[in-house]
């Protein structure tokens, strides 16, 4: 909240006008240059005050009132009113329509020019509002779609967007097609929309466009079918890929987004409707989390971090896809020293380039597969070896050889548990005595979506969460944290994901099961025993800590896990 609201220094001022006894500050605006910055914005760099708090604060002063755009619901008719561009032009946007007048956030609501501007574009009065600048270009990716726009491209509707800066790395003489500009648009919005996956999908009579957003599908727009045949080839053109060729491709391309590369992973195949595409993109920020931030409990963290600085032996990663293990795994070699360390990774495909990391992409066509690349591997003097999944017999066995001579090895498999990791090593041809010796730990692990923050409240939840919850956690409790719905999560109630745990280590009385050919039942006692959390009751911790939902851990988490 606001530090001291009945402030007598007019904080939309310069520093040199303010009577204000600041000398520090003064001084600080003397020795930066002479452009004399306001005393609010100073106030903010020197961390005295929050934005919002000056917000507030020039809002009292102007007689205009605050909003807060994370939680505000903004009329769709409104934002018709003002364009795209000029909103990023003047840092506006329109939040409702009250008679003759309209509501507008603004970053500076005493901007005469700014007003005559509005008034003239839609013609009614305006109403200004205080927000933060960072909150209104936020609220502007969120709110204005180009989904219209799109359509356009396909119908010859479309006139040029001066104020779209084109994403796409492609000629200046195909920059207008209409076929990549809707490409533009469509990865612009996804990008925007914090989606992982576009899916470019032929029905009998139409184009579907959907977008996975925290893990979950939705059907953003349709195109006419004429579409399908120009985007497809106009995207197999910029993945170079063979445009002739309508057997399952992969390929890449780059966008740049406000001033950041980002790589767009490209797979195409014919269905019985036409070629579908999917468009993974992927951004190198989700590769640099630490791992405190993925959603380890403390304990479970501590126990994790004690493996890793393990100079040999095997971590494996189990889950099915899309459940975080490539986020768990590069978190892993993130935390560990690259500078002292050799540390190698097989991938396939190679998701996001780390410095310092020597990466290795699997190409079985040209006999680079995860066996030949990790015995290649070996003579390289590595350290630490990542060895994106283990899928067969041959390279579970050069692994296993690995981590029992002295290299640490981080591994993805697939299985549905923890325990479940050690029995999918035997069916895969692995000896329990070379497992026994090399396992160190296992980490099976799922997504759940996130609670709102913006918009959460407490409520009843769905008969069958309220009573997996009460069973799981031995308590009589009717209401949870969930979302209501608002601008910053789509109204979905939902905003980001996190993953839940359950961490195995492995002990000598579990060795000693593995060898003597104990049950998953009898193994899992144990992990339990000695102090195992099921990935099942760290859902349901989360769910107590008002993280995520009783459905979320339902939906992703099976009860046996």
């Amino acid at each position: 909240m606001v530090k001291n609201v009945s402030t007598p220094w007019n904080l939309d001022v310069d520093v040199k006008q303010s009577s204000a006894p600041l000398p520090d500050i003064e001084q600080s605006a003397d020795t930066e240059g002479k452009q004399r910055p306001k005393l609010g914005q100073l106030l903010v760099e020197k961390g005295i005050i929050t934005p919002e708090d000056l917000a507030i604060v020039l809002g009292q002063q102007l007689g205009v009132p605050y909003v807060n755009l994370n939680t505000y619901q903004i009329q769709p008719q409104a934002l018709k009113l003002i364009s795209e561009s000029m909103a990023r032009r003047y840092t506006v946007i329109p939040l409702a329509i009250t008679n003759d007048a309209i509501q507008v956030a603004m970053a500076d609501a005493n901007d005469d020019h700014t007003l005559e501007a509005l008034s003239a574009q839609t013609h009614l009065r305006i109403e200004p509002m205080i927000a933060v600048a960072d909150d209104i270009q936020k609220a502007i990716d969120r709110n204005y779609k180009s989904y219209g726009e799109i359509q356009k491209q396909f119908t010859g509707a479309a006139a040029p967007v001066a104020a779209h800066k084109p994403i796409l790395q492609v000629d200046e003489k195909v920059a207008d097609a209409p076929a990549v500009r809707a490409l533009d648009l469509i990865i612009d919005e996804a990008i925007k929309s914090r989606t992982s996956d576009i899916h470019i999908e032929p029905e009998e009579d139409r184009l579907r466009l959907r977008y996975r957003i925290d893990g979950v599908l939705r059907e953003v727009m349709s195109l006419p079918l004429s579409a399908h045949a120009p985007l497809i080839s106009r995207l197999k053109i910029m993945a170079n890929m063979n445009i002739a060729d309508h057997h399952p491709q992969d390929g890449q391309l780059s966008v740049k987004v406000r001033g950041k590369e980002i790589d767009v992973r490209v797979a195409t195949i014919s269905t019985t409707r036409g070629e579908m595409a999917v468009l993974r993109i992927l951004d190198k920020s989700f590769a640099l989390l630490n791992l405190g931030d993925i959603g380890f409990s403390e304990n479970s963290l501590k126990q994790y971090q004690q493996m890793l600085k393990s100079p040999f032996g095997m971590i494996l990663l189990s889950g099915p896809t899309g459940s975080g293990k490539t986020t768990t795994l590069y978190a892993s070699i993130n935390s560990l020293d690259c500078k002292r360390r050799n540390i190698i990774t097989i991938e396939d495909p190679v998701e996001y380039r780390l410095p310092g990391i020597n990466q290795i992409q699997v190409n079985p066509r040209a006999g680079l597969t995860f066996s030949a690349g990790l015995r290649s591997t070996m003579r390289l003097d590595p350290n630490v070896i990542l060895v994106g999944e283990i899928r067969d017999t041959d390279t579970a066995s050069i692994a296993v050889q690995a981590a029992l001579t002295g290299h640490l090895v981080l591994a993805s498999v697939h299985a549905n548990d923890a325990v479940g990791v050690l029995f999918r090593l035997l069916d895969l041809g692995a000896e329990p005595f070379l497992v026994a010796s090399a396992l160190a730990g296992v980490i099976a692990q799922r997504m759940v979506r996130r609670v709102c923050p913006h918009c959460q409240h407490t409520t009843r939840a769905p008969i069958e969460g309220e009573l997996a919850y009460n069973k799981e956690m031995g308590e009589d409790r009717q209401e949870f944290a969930y979302g209501k719905g608002c601008n910053s999560c789509a109204n979905t109630g939902y905003l980001g994901r996190i993953a839940v745990f359950e961490l195995m280590r492995i002990s000598d009385e579990i060795r000693r099961l593995l060898l003597t050919g104990g049950s998953t039942a009898q193994i899992r006692a144990q992990a339990n025993k000695e102090g195992m959390t099921s990935m099942w009751h760290n859902g349901m911790l989360k769910v107590k800590a008002g993280i995520t939902t009783p459905d979320e851990v339902l939906r992703n988490v099976s009860a046996i896990g």
